[in-house]
């Protein structure tokens, strides 16, 4: 699987871009794609109209806007763009708003890129990274930063997400009851009330499953997806939560077997009442926002 550094080459860099809006701002993503062999134009017009079909969504941090479309005949091969810009532009996002930073992507299909995704995430995430790779005076200095560490590690706890360990000869797994000095697995959700204990036929415990959705399945919830599985590591729970990326239309579908959707407002408007807590991120990256809505899922102070 192409790490990111390998799907960002030098030639789909371009630092302080001066654009007039968000509309420009994308298709410098999508030229740079299109320059390397990534995509074709149409592509570049694909992703415009999913931001003009489905709102801002695109914008996952403050400052950072990731612009993608759905996997088509107009793309070549999975790859992808860094636009920094001279001057921010409104994408029209409620929160995140101005974007200095455009990474465009365009995939073949859902799972080639995974990894890289997780990897740009950890270096989003991390203020000290994020600022490097803002000071970036070249591409070469950039893909630099983006070539650091790209394999998943276990984060260590921190103050910001506090790590739950099970008690000596327990399993801190789903339906145990909150005690002072315990912790536990998932408990009764915040929303329905309901113990999010479930039993297969032979007697096991299941996993619960948490939705992260975006537009396409492929993009924004990738990202989200692993700051989610980050906290759910921190926590120790990553055995008895899972957490699945997909699209709104599948979310629909899948939203019964899931105790949470975690996506962005734009998405959840358009996700609307699907029978379970729709939970609204503002910062994908965020590791301390995304704490905060799990422990309001499960009622967990």
């Amino acid at each position: 699987m192409p790490t990111l550094s390998e799907l960002i080459p030098a030639d789909a860099v371009r630092l302080d871009v001066t654009v007039a809006d968000w509309r420009e701002a994308v298709r410098a993503a999508g030229d740079l794609m299109v320059a390397t062999g990534a995509a074709t134009g149409e592509y570049t017009t694909e992703m415009i109209e999913n931001v003009e079909e489905n709102g801002p969504y695109i914008v996952i941090a403050p400052g950072f806007a990731f612009a993608h479309a759905r996997p088509s005949p107009a793309v070549l091969e999975t790859g992808m763009s860094w636009v920094r810009l001279a001057e921010p532009v409104e994408f029209g996002h409620e929160s995140n708003d101005p974007v200095s930073l455009v990474v465009g992507l365009a995939a073949r299909d859902s799972g080639a890129h995974t990894e890289a995704m997780a990897a740009l995430a950890r270096l989003l995430g991390d203020p000290e990274t994020e600022r490097a790779l803002r000071a970036a005076r070249t591409p070469e200095a950039l893909r630099a930063v983006l070539a650091g560490p790209e394999t998943p590690e276990r984060p260590s706890p921190s103050a910001e997400t506090p790590e739950y360990e099970a008690e000596p000869g327990r399993s801190p797994g789903p339906g145990r009851s909150q005690e002072p000095g315990r912790s536990q697995g998932p408990g009764r959700s915040a929303e329905t009330g309901q113990s999010p204990e479930r039993q297969s036929a032979g007697g096991s415990t299941s996993v619960h499953k948490i939705l992260t959705v975006c537009g396409n399945g492929l993009g924004t919830s990738l990202f989200l997806k692993n700051t989610l599985e980050q906290v759910l590591d921190r926590w120790g729970w990553s055995k008895y939560v899972s957490v699945e990326a997909t699209d709104t239309i599948s979310a629909k579908g899948k939203a019964g077997e899931a105790v949470a959707i975690l996506t962005s407002g734009e998405i959840a408007r358009t996700l609307g009442d699907v029978g379970v807590p729709v939970k609204v991120v503002e910062n994908f990256t965020s590791t301390g926002e995304v704490d905060r809505i799990l422990r309001d899922t499960y009622d967990v102070q």
